[in-house]
């Protein structure tokens, strides 16, 4: 554990006026990008956020520091995310992923046309574009995979993490993650064919828009 992860816990420990600010500035905007990311909703995710923070302040004596500070968290925060999202789910019907993945023959190939990826990404322009469709894609998966992908691929975090903090086994990590790159994957052919037919380009949901400006609120 780091130095100043050592002197935040024993702050937080021993109920330290200033310690849950400190908490706040150095986690809490990676709580909410995180929850962002997997919630799709800054409104959601800033109530996951202040959950999170609510709970480690709370189970602070439940940590040991075998582990990371750090990893203690993420595993609070990925957890709580994945469980907002299940009963959020609850309330509303899911999107079967299978309805959005690329189609395949009887022989295991695409049924579409492969697309021509060589697009030059260095344009600044294009660029943008790719990251529009990029969140919009992340924004319409499944949450079940929607979890798996933002932590796995985004976050950086090992199968086998994922699948600690999520309560799944490694197998089941890998396949969402296999399906949810399937559907960006099917998503990115689709831009690709209508920006080479000169549709007008995917444009950021008034939902992400609102969410970054809110992440821009929290402290770095």
């Amino acid at each position: 554990m780091q130095r100043d992860d050592h002197e935040l816990v024993d702050a937080l420990r021993a109920g330290n006026a200033n310690a849950v600010e400190m908490l706040i500035q150095r986690y809490g905007a990676w709580i909410y990008r995180v929850a962002a990311r997997v919630l799709g909703d800054h409104r959601d995710a800033e109530e996951v956020t202040q959950n999170v923070l609510m709970t480690v302040v709370r189970k602070i004596g439940t940590f040991k520091g075998e582990a990371a500070f750090s990893s203690w968290i993420y595993r609070i925060a990925a957890n709580a995310a994945y469980d907002h999202a299940r009963a959020r789910r609850a309330r509303v019907d899911d999107v079967s992923l299978d309805a959005l993945l690329p189609v395949f023959d009887e022989m295991g190939r695409h049924v579409e046309p492969v697309v021509d990826w060589s697009r030059d990404l260095q344009d600044p322009a294009v660029a943008a574009e790719v990251r529009v469709v990029l969140e919009q894609a992340i924004g319409n998966l499944p949450e079940d995979y929607r979890v798996v992908l933002v932590l796995r691929d985004i976050e950086d975090l090992t199968t086998e993490e994922v699948a600690q903090a999520l309560g799944l086994t490694a197998a089941a990590v890998k396949s969402r993650l296999h399906r949810a790159r399937l559907f960006l994957r099917k998503a990115f052919t689709e831009w690709n064919g209508r920006a080479r037919s000169g549709a007008a380009p995917p444009r950021a949901s008034s939902q992400r828009q609102e969410g970054s400006s809110c992440s821009e609120r929290l402290p770095p």
